[in-house]
């Protein structure tokens, strides 16, 4: 009976297993994370050239996060099981985060909104659309993507986000898509749907106070614009 030697990797595995066990997450580097995060989806394999061939081609541990399936796949090395594992570590972390910020984010300004919408979206790689729902004291209630792909190109009606305010017993709503070309500029199309839009949520008494379109170096405001109507009583402070 022939016993199994064990793999230089698998000994370098353990080490830095060992580490985090010590020494908490806090203690690896990028790519040295990314090589842990790996192995739980790639069982037999030396993850350190995997996770080093995926810092060099998105540039950053954030970057690696933030791109889609296809292109993770592009990666020798990473396959669709893989590819989930580092979309579903994204998502769990924005759910996560979420969860909390009703408890204690208050937008006392729309630097605070942008700031926001900025994380969320900034550096994705397709384009998305998001509502954040606010409470009448313009507290976040919930954020909700309810669109992937291009305004122009989605069937999302307006009235199906003024269902999901009045769900959410929202007074106000924000909008925020991200333009991955890095160009900010809206379409007409994106200002046609918004108008139809804010049209829908004024019937129901709901504030659209406004439109942000952010890319990985700027951003474009609706309101700023004048694209939107000036909001008469409510504001946010």
């Amino acid at each position: 009976m022939t016993t199994r030697t064990p793999s230089p990797h698998e000994g370098h595995r353990a080490r830095l297993q060992q580490r985090v066990y010590e020494t908490g997450t806090d203690s690896l580097l990028d790519h040295e994370f990314l090589e842990l995060l790996l192995t739980y989806a790639i069982a037999r394999k030396d993850t350190k050239p995997i996770a080093w061939a995926l810092l060099k081609r998105f540039g950053s541990f954030s970057a690696v996060l933030d791109a889609n399936e296809a292109a993770l796949q592009d990666i020798p090395g990473i396959g669709p099981r893989t590819a989930q594992l580092l979309l579903l570590v994204r998502d769990s972390f924005k759910r996560y985060s979420q969860d909390h910020l009703p408890k204690r984010i208050k937008l006392k300004s729309m630097d605070d909104v942008l700031d926001y919408c900025k994380s969320s979206l900034a550096g994705k790689q397709e384009e998305f659309l998001e509502v954040i729902f606010l409470s009448v004291r313009c507290t976040i209630i919930r954020t909700r993507r309810v669109a992937c792909g291009a305004i122009a190109s989605i069937t999302l009606d307006p009235r199906q986000i003024v269902e999901l305010a009045l769900k959410e017993k929202a007074s106000g709503i924000i909008l925020v898509h991200n333009h991955p070309s890095g160009d900010p500029r809206p379409s007409a199309d994106d200002i046609a749907w918004t108008k139809e839009l804010e049209k829908a949520t004024k019937l129901f008494g709901i504030t659209l106070w406004e439109h942000f379109v952010v890319s990985r170096q700027a951003h474009f405001s609706f309101r700023a614009h004048q694209l939107l109507e000036p909001v008469q009583k409510k504001k946010v402070s």
